[in-house]
């Protein structure tokens, strides 16, 4: 079944933000950002931008109704600036004017008398001032202390992965709409209908009931509007509330980027520990985690990240820390992976760094350590491991030998260019880890002509999630899916939703539809049965017909529907999931946090011009666990787009701020993004097909975020290039490699690498 989107995409007919129609009498709002990172507001001057022609009023946070607070997990996360500023772009007031120049215009007339403060943006020196969002927290399996002395080798390191811009299409924007008895509907491109639910109800001091928020669909998220969307919202729902009339925000690009957080950038220090056969016996891991000013999503992206600090490897003694740092940057948030791939590259970082000390593959490092089904994790969860079948399906498939042996003859033909050549496993939890949000709600309604309604909380964000609710009631009625209509979200039609996000959302949703679907369909079986005079277990429903005994009735779905609804039979459920089984006690920071995990292998080879620093990405085969798919099609999609997105965070995405906090990648000259020219020239991809039962919708694993971390495997690859050229260049861990990184490494003076 194609994505029920294609043809509206194709055609420009998809309703985004800005393709709402106004109604008259709109507003148009802009924020003024402060213009340094830290610092005491002394002055306000908002005299000349009031003036301006066409300006309406301008708020600040004096004319917040409620509490001028935004933050979600940690309450430090103000509105407006009252009397500091933490980072550039922090809002310190909203000009309201008759058209969006005239709104930009004013913004460019406020002045600001701020006395500077010092400026940090490294979070090793937050951590070291004790500048800290919350405690450090610390998972531990075995004893890492007593490990070491059974270590025949130990490496340690430091490694630095960068931050990450969405950089989605449909930038940040909300659409605020007066509608009678002082409530309010919100359009707002989110991936948390409820989270802005929240945020708006605190500002305007409105209760929730009197506010709609309504999502048709978005332009791109990957994170950054699960959390970020809600300071927009907020700013438009307010004005609204004053004005009584519609207001509209859609943020230009450089507005965007400037103003928004981006994937946590993390510095980390690690030591790991092998024996005379390879097998890792311990490993301790510090990650230094740059939150920006504010918690956000921070503490939460910050636990996934311990979640995920040994990726698919079984290590018996683990202690890894991690320290989530405030700095004045724009507070960071979430992004595809959630604090998994920083812990995955550092594990991965490790093991390379314990490669080359000992002149060997990190492949057979790699290849030794892969858990096994009832393996713990350091959680305390034990493992249904698919680590190995995609592994060694990814070697015979391949045929990794042979890719060797290319690589190989290539780099002794060619002395300015060299392939390299990396494996990188994949073992990512599927679940929200905060295990109250792992509940959904759907609504289905059938109409007395066959035809079928569905709301649920699911955002569609370009990964067809809508597409597969709309198989999931199809499929239960088993009926055309053309009769089946998925309507926009909306917090009036289904109440305290979990964010679309953490790769759960088809599974959450999913499984509520299958619910009301399947109590929809008893209650259709037992009125079939009236009418046909016979047992409703001898009823089954099968292409829009009903069957007695597996023999056709000649009674049609509508008409069964009709001869429900003459019988008074309801045709709408209302059904509630919560996924079983999952819990975590963060006080001993043990649990069964995840429904399941993901698994997949993926084989990176890359071509290095060792003159220029420039580099191809040749291939990324990939073996992947997806369970049973209910969409190949879909899943394709999703995780060809995860891996360029995964390669673009590890080779060229390279966020730059100054020291005094400032964005020097605003803009998409300085800001470089995979093009089709950048990303890899083939992108193989096998799915691992297994009948395992597992807590996902029809058995169909997630694809949302697990297929960036493939992406990791293209740094390595590039490293293993880099050594090609240069055996003993004395290289960092640090991403991404760019193309001027690349070539500075290449010529490096050499080290010699000596075994702990």
């Amino acid at each position: 079944m194609k994505h029920i989107d294609s043809a509206k995409h194709t055609r420009g007919e998809s309703i985004y933000l800005d393709d709402i129609p106004l109604l008259q009498g709109t507003l148009f709002a802009a924020a003024f950002g402060s213009p340094l990172a830290h610092g005491t507001i002394r002055r306000l001057d908002l005299s000349d931008a009031e003036q301006c022609p066409g300006v309406v009023r301008i708020f600040t946070f004096k004319d917040v109704r409620g509490e001028n607070q935004i933050g979600g997990i940690i309450p430090d996360e103000p509105l407006f600036a009252e009397n500091h500023v933490h980072f550039i772009g922090m809002p310190l007031a909203l000009v309201v004017a008759e058209s969006d120049a005239a709104a930009r215009h004013a913004v460019g007339k406020i002045k600001a008398d701020i006395d500077p403060w010092p400026v940090v943006t490294d979070p090793r020196v937050a951590q070291a001032n004790g500048e800290l969002i919350v405690p450090p927290r610390t998972f531990r399996l075995g004893d890492t202390e007593k490990a070491w002395s059974l270590c025949e080798h130990i490496v340690e390191g430091r490694t630095d992965t960068n931050g990450q811009e969405h950089l989605y299409i449909e930038t940040q924007g909300a659409y605020a709409v007066p509608l009678e008895d002082q409530t309010i509907r919100v359009y707002s491109s989110t991936q948390a209908p409820t989270a802005v639910q929240r945020a708006v109800s605190k500002i305007t001091g409105l209760a929730m009931n009197a506010l709609d928020i309504e999502v048709t669909r978005l332009g791109g998220g990957f994170g950054g509007k699960e959390d970020q969307a809600n300071v927009w919202a907020a700013l438009v729902a307010l004005a609204c509330l004053h004005l009584k009339k519609p207001v509209k925000y859609a943020l230009p690009r450089v507005d965007d980027m400037v103003m928004t957080g981006k994937r946590h950038p993390y510095s980390s220090d690690f030591k790991l520990g092998l024996d005379k056969d390879l097998r890792i016996v311990a490993y301790e891991v510090d990650f230094y985690q740059n939150a920006g000013a504010a918690a956000d999503l921070s503490p939460a992206v910050l636990e996934r990240t311990l979640f995920h600090s040994t990726n698919s490897y079984f290590i018996p003694n683990v202690r890894a820390t991690a320290y989530s740092c405030r700095t004045h940057l724009p507070p960071n948030t979430a992004f595809r992976g959630f604090g998994g791939p920083q812990g995955m590259f550092v594990i991965e970082a490790a093991i390379a760094k314990a490669a080359e000390t000992l002149n060997i593959s990190a492949a057979l490092i790699q290849k030794r350590n892969l858990q096994r089904t009832g393996d713990e994790f350091p959680y305390g969860q034990r493992a249904v491991s698919e680590a190995h079948a995609c592994w060694q399906k990814a070697e015979d498939l391949y045929d990794a030998d042979a890719l060797r042996k290319q690589v190989d003859s290539f780099n002794m033909k060619n002395a300015l260019f060299k392939k390299g050549l990396a494996f990188m496993p994949v073992c990512f939890g599927i679940s929200f880890t905060k295990t109250l949000l792992n509940q959904a709600r759907a609504q289905v309604h059938v109409y007395t002509d066959g035809s079928v309604s569905v709301s649920t909380g699911a955002v569609e964000m370009g990964q067809g999630v809508n597409t597969k609710m709309l198989q999931v009631a199809a499929t239960t009625f088993s009926i055309d899916p053309a009769l089946v209509k998925i309507q926009a979200t909306s917090t009036w039609k289904i109440a305290n939703t979990s964010p679309t996000a953490a790769s759960a959302t088809a599974d959450l949703n999913g499984k509520a539809v299958l619910m009301a679907c399947t109590e929809i369909v008893g209650r259709l079986k037992d009125v079939a049965a009236a009418e046909l005079n016979t047992p409703p277990g001898n009823i089954e429903l099968h292409n829009g017909m009903v069957y007695v005994d597996g023999s056709p009735t000649g009674m049609t779905w509508k008409q069964l529907v009709m001869a429900a609804y003459i019988r008074r039979v309801s045709l709408s459920e209302h059904a509630h999931y919560a996924t079983p089984e999952i819990h975590f006690d963060a006080a001993r920071e043990k649990g069964h946090p995840f429904s399941y995990h993901v698994y997949g292998t993926a084989i990176v080879i890359v071509t290095l011009d060792c003159l220029r620093g420039r580099y191809t990405i040749d291939a990324v085969k990939v073996v992947h666990d997806f369970g049973t798919s209910m969409n190949p099609q879909i899943d394709r999609g999703q995780i060809e787009g995860g891996i360029v997105q995964g390669i673009g965070w590890m080779t060229m995405e390279e966020v730059v701020y100054d020291e005094s906090g400032r964005l020097r990648s605003n803009t998409l000259s300085t800001y470089k993004i995979p093009d089709i020219y950048s990303v890899p020239a083939e992108i193989a991809i096998d799915f691992l097909h297994t009948d395992r039962d597992n807590l996902a919708i029809f058995r169909s694993k997630a694809v949302g975020e697990p297929p960036l971390m493939y992406g990791i495997g293209a740094y390595f690859a590039l490293r293993n290039a880099i050594h090609a050229f240069n055996a003993g260049a004395a290289l960092p861990f640090d991403a991404p490699m760019t193309p001027e990184k690349a070539l500075m490494a290449l010529y490096q003076k050499q080290v010699k690498h000596v075994a702990g």
